[in-house]
């Protein structure tokens, strides 16, 4: 065989090599699923099963078995999540019902194909918590121009979340404290403080009165019976 026969040959087994990594990354890949805790999650690949498989295997942490379905039977094993979850042997869908903070891992599904070659897919599970809402902390001072300077403090106790501020800002404050000076004579102003993860948010808003009174806070529902109340009144009034 010529120089020119080998370069060919070469280059169509680098081409399967090529096409035998990208099948095995794909194979492999990752998913990531973020949920909220209390819910019913159901873990699924996005691929159809291999067809007539032999075997197929739900693991918690590479090495626990959850589920195994063999010779058209379920076979669920003792762990925590007995009698928290469900196989589809259709799918290879995982049903996992009140999901908890606790339940936090990477699941693996194997399956053993007729031929003898397993395949393996990997999913991800994070569960939060919804977050609380949110307590407010205020410190104050003023001057002798009655200058008003505000500390506030967004207060979630051992919490991982993001906070954002809204209100008369310059822009938003992506931060749990907020520091700013309300001038004499001006209009009251309220700060909305937002709490969130992944899966949920929560606001607490307080507002202050000049020159440097605070007033109580307010949220949605108080807005809300507002509107309800006052829009008719206005059509009302529009109508005489």
């Amino acid at each position: 065989m010529g120089s020119r026969g080998w370069n060919r040959c070469l280059a169509l087994e680098l081409l399967l090599l090529s096409l035998s990594l990208l099948a095995i990354s794909i194979q492999g890949r990752l998913v990531h699923m973020t949920v909220v805790s209390g819910s019913n999650v159901t873990l699924n690949i996005s691929e159809s099963l291999p067809e007539n498989y032999k075997q197929l295997t739900w693991f918690y942490t590479f090495d626990q078995k959850i589920v195994e379905w063999d010779s058209g039977k379920s076979k669920y094993f003792e762990s925590k999540f007995k009698g928290r979850v469900r196989l589809d042997p259709q799918s290879g869908a995982l049903y996992i019902s009140k999901v908890q903070k606790e339940d936090n891992s990477i699941y693996v599904m194997r399956v053993l194909k007729k031929d003898g070659y397993e395949q393996e897919w990997k999913i991800k599970l994070q569960v939060l918590d919804p977050v609380p809402k949110p307590v407010i902390k205020i410190e104050k001072r003023e001057d002798v121009d009655d200058n008003c300077y505000l500390k506030l403090s967004c207060v979630i106790p051992g919490e991982s979340v993001n906070y954002t501020w809204y209100g008369e800002l310059p822009k938003e404050i992506q931060n749990s404290v907020l520091e700013t000076t309300l001038k004499p004579h001006k209009h009251s102003r309220c700060y909305t403080c937002q709490v969130s993860n992944s899966v949920s948010s929560k606001n607490g808003t307080f507002c202050f009165s000049p020159p440097c009174t605070a007033a109580r806070s307010f949220g949605v529902e108080w807005i809300a019976s507002w509107l309800v109340v006052t829009v008719p009144i206005i059509l009302g009034l529009l109508l005489i």
